[in-house]
């Protein structure tokens, strides 16, 4: 075998075990990125999860807590207790509650709408009403009991249930007006749902971090209609 044999055997050898040695890292480049992107996908699987084990309900809009002092006219609402007097007419002054479809039946008038009107509104439209029937009527409205505005504690407090949100109340004064956390109380994991025109949202509250300074603006005034979860 001459000389120029011997080189181009070697040549092939040399070639041949490199081929090999290429296709061999290629294979592990490739098991490499299929275990990168398995990661990956656990990864995202695991989040997903813990996601939906922390919430069903999308979270709140930011709060925007009122100026101090400032006040917001009430609004009436379904159970809530009224009086309309009409003045040198007692026949047509009468106490009614709301009844669930948010009307109040009035003499002379029948079914009124008194859900989601303020008291002076209430009081512009009887005394519309009226004006058919009275000459210059005066009429006052009196809302004598708030049943409407109620919130819901639920979980480990001292005594679950509703409260009467009759003055602005923040979710500590209720967990306090219900007896406080339970002993084996999640005080890191209380919730809020709260019903809106686009379904419920969910505001979450830790007691440990606001307390730490750590989670300012958490203590949020509550809304009737809000239910407090308190996992235990």
């Amino acid at each position: 075998m001459t000389d120029g044999e011997k080189v181009g055997k070697d040549a092939m050898r040399t070639d041949g075990f490199s081929g090999v040695r290429g296709t061999n890292a290629g294979r592990r480049n490739s098991a490499r990125r299929w275990a990168l992107a398995g990661a990956v996908l656990v990864a995202l699987w695991v989040v997903a999860l813990s996601a939906c084990a922390t919430s069903r309900h999308p979270q709140g809009p930011p709060i925007v807590e009122p100026l101090p002092g400032a006040r917001v006219p009430y609004v009436i609402g379904v159970t809530d207790q009224l009086r309309i007097v009409v003045w040198k007419n007692a026949e047509f002054s009468v106490r009614v509650p709301v009844r669930p479809d948010g009307k109040i039946s009035v003499p002379l008038l029948d079914d009124v709408q008194a859900e989601g009107l303020t008291p002076e509104e209430l009081k512009e439209v009887i005394t519309q009403e009226l004006s058919e029937f009275v000459s210059i009527p005066d009429v006052t409205v009196i809302v004598e009991e708030m049943n409407s505005k109620t919130a819901t504690i639920l979980g480990g407090v001292g005594r679950a249930g509703q409260i009467r949100l009759l003055k602005e109340t923040r979710l500590l004064d209720a967990i306090a007006i219900q007896g406080g956390f339970s002993s084996f109380a999640r005080r890191n994991d209380v919730r809020i749902l709260r019903p809106t025109a686009e379904g419920i949202v969910e505001y979450h509250f830790d007691y440990d971090n606001f307390l730490a300074g750590k989670a300012p603006g958490t203590n949020i005034l509550l809304l009737p209609g809000d239910n407090v979860v308190v996992p235990d």
